[in-house]
């Protein structure tokens, strides 16, 4: 079982894990985090080879992929 999860608490938006997915299944939701920043989200989590590219880009280390 594949699962991939943001942190969106953390989240800032920089979009860098939203250019490196192969698949493009990552995009910014319409929701607002405390911080103010509209979090990463997954279009289509079935879709999603966990290549785990999204969370190696990721400067602040919000997303972590489980295989």
């Amino acid at each position: 079982m594949k699962k991939l999860v943001i942190d969106v608490e953390r989240c800032k938006s920089c979009g860098i894990c939203i250019e490196h997915c192969p698949a493009g299944l990552l995009v910014l939701s319409r929701e607002i985090n405390s911080k103010g920043y509209r979090p990463v989200r997954m279009k289509d989590e079935e879709k999603c080879n966990s290549c785990l590219l999204c969370a190696l880009v990721c400067p602040d280390l919000v997303i972590t992929v489980y295989r």
